[in-house]
């Protein structure tokens, strides 16, 4: 049920979910990025059927939803004082700013629908935060960020060990290995003595997933 009403939302929510989190960041309202595709699930002609109320072909200012009306001069590109479907489409960009990761907190609330324990992810984000703030001053700092982080991959490392070390010899051999381990066995075993150790596998669990190149950007050249 969860799933379902969260792939329904309506348009009007798709269209204004990026600048109510803008707002909420107390960020401006997000400039014009050209190229940028709509939302997923946006479907104009559903919009215009829904707010074009003189049934005319475009949107005049009055006939937006109250949010979007500060927004219009962003959708009017040609300055005739009225809204095209393309125009929409296009403008879609103008108030879809890049989301962040902690915007996953207000999807999260807004898939809670008190069906099956409304409350228990919610709260339960709650406290893996609260337990970062180890100083209890209701902030979290770089340095509890950084002691989170790292208690959280040694939990992962000390639980990967328990599951793939059959021998409890303190390493995991190539036969031992599995799944992603086992495909990137030559990658995190640095040593290459054909065993992943605590340590080995700790520091591959600590690098960063390669960054996506951004469009139009010019490649690095690779080290050597």
């Amino acid at each position: 049920m969860m799933r379902a009403l969260y792939f329904s939302v309506p348009a009007l929510a798709l269209l204004l979910g990026g600048t109510v989190l803008a707002q909420d960041r107390g960020e401006p309202a997000p400039a014009p990025r050209p190229g940028a595709a709509p939302p997923r699930g946006f479907n104009p002609d559903r919009f215009f059927q829904q707010y074009d109320r003189n049934k005319d072909g475009y949107l005049e200012r009055n006939e937006l939803p109250e949010p979007l009306r500060e927004q219009f001069e962003a959708f009017d590109a040609n300055r005739d004082g009225r809204i095209s479907r393309e125009e929409l489409q296009r403008g879609m960009a103008s108030i879809t700013p890049k989301r962040q990761p902690s915007d996953m907190i207000y999807v999260l609330i807004e898939m809670s629908d008190c069906e099956d324990g409304c409350t228990a992810e919610v709260q339960r984000a709650y406290d893996i935060l609260r337990r970062l703030d180890t100083n209890k001053n209701g902030k979290i700092d770089p340095d509890e960020l950084k002691d989170g982080r790292e208690r959280l991959i040694k939990a992962r490392v000390n639980a990967l060990f328990k599951d793939l070390d059959a021998n409890q010899d303190g390493r995991i051999s190539r036969e031992e290995a599995r799944g992603q381990i086992r495909g990137d066995f030559d990658r995190i075993d640095a040593n290459r003595d054909g065993f992943i150790d605590r340590n080995e596998l700790m520091h591959a669990a600590e690098q960063r997933p390669p960054q996506p190149a951004r469009p139009g950007a010019a490649a690095l050249p690779e080290r050597r």
